[in-house]
């Protein structure tokens, strides 16, 4: 049983949206790998004034009544590798990597991480930090607001995605604009479909990277070398969960004319979407 429960009052706040996703996903995920069938959990999220000018800080909770930690773990549990020697925790896949990369991306966003748990009873995590509000409210709800209306009526979208979940995903929110989607599992399925379809068959591609048989990347360069002008010069965005500007450069680099991170979000991919076509 999933509850959350939002106290805010700002908007829009400036942070780093990658990063404070992969904090809060890497604890909710955990939350429901160690909560039993029956358990709860619980995301709070509540703003209060900071002494900090133009600033709010935001505390967000996550608990849960599952499984717990021992006083012996929470003491090793922000090192690498580090996962508890319990017969539930051993039947678990991970890396055991998560809790330290959560650890060190709250001190490098100057926030702070606590943990209440009791073993058998579950677990609190508590972070905090300092966000600096967005001015221009009112220019980004137009931006929204241009969306809204905004058609993919008549375009077809090739889209390379391995993942059944991710692709389904992104089919909804496609067609929901009025777009024609058809999937290709994986890089060469991908060729391929652009290689046999008529000129100018396709609008656009979105292309995941991490993709087997044949990657995004891979996939993009030998689009661009089909002897078909019209399919070579195909807009193709890459897709990714890697939203570093190394992997945005990496993007460019094969070929690609821009880059969404994933979890993608609607309003960007319509923006970027508008933008390319």
């Amino acid at each position: 049983d999933f509850t959350k429960k939002i106290n805010i009052t700002s908007k829009f706040v400036y942070l780093d949206r990658v990063k404070v996703r992969q904090v809060l996903l890497n604890i909710i995920s955990n939350a429901c790998k160690y909560t039993p069938d029956g358990g709860k959990i619980t995301y709070t999220l509540i703003e209060t004034p900071s002494s900090k000018k133009g600033c709010s800080t935001f505390t967000t909770i996550i608990e849960d009544n599952g499984i717990g930690m021992s006083e012996e773990f929470q003491k090793v549990m922000f090192d690498q590798f580090s996962r508890a020697k319990d017969s539930v925790a051993n039947e678990i896949q991970g890396t055991g990597l998560g809790l330290a990369i959560v650890r060190k991306l709250v001190d490098l966003m100057g926030g702070k991480l606590e943990v209440e748990s009791e073993l058998g009873k579950g677990s609190k995590f508590i972070i905090e930090g300092t966000l600096r509000l967005a001015e221009n409210l009112e220019e980004k709800q137009s931006a929204q607001n241009d969306l809204k209306d905004y058609s993919l009526e008549g375009k077809r979208i090739l889209l390379a995605e391995d993942n059944d979940l991710n692709a389904e995903i992104a089919v909804e929110i496609l067609s929901e604009f009025g777009a024609e989607v058809e999937r290709a599992e994986d890089g060469i399925i991908c060729v391929d479909m652009l290689a046999k379809s008529k000129t100018g068959y396709y609008d656009l591609i979105l292309m995941d990277i991490q993709m087997p048989n044949m990657d995004g990347y891979k996939a993009t360069k030998a689009i661009r070398l089909l002897e078909d002008e019209s399919k070579k010069n195909i807009p193709i965005i890459a897709m990714t969960a890697n939203a570093f500007e190394e992997d945005k450069q990496n993007a460019l680099n094969a070929g690609m004319n821009g880059h969404i991170a994933k979890p993608v979000s609607i309003q960007l991919l319509l923006e970027t979407l508008k933008e390319i076509l």
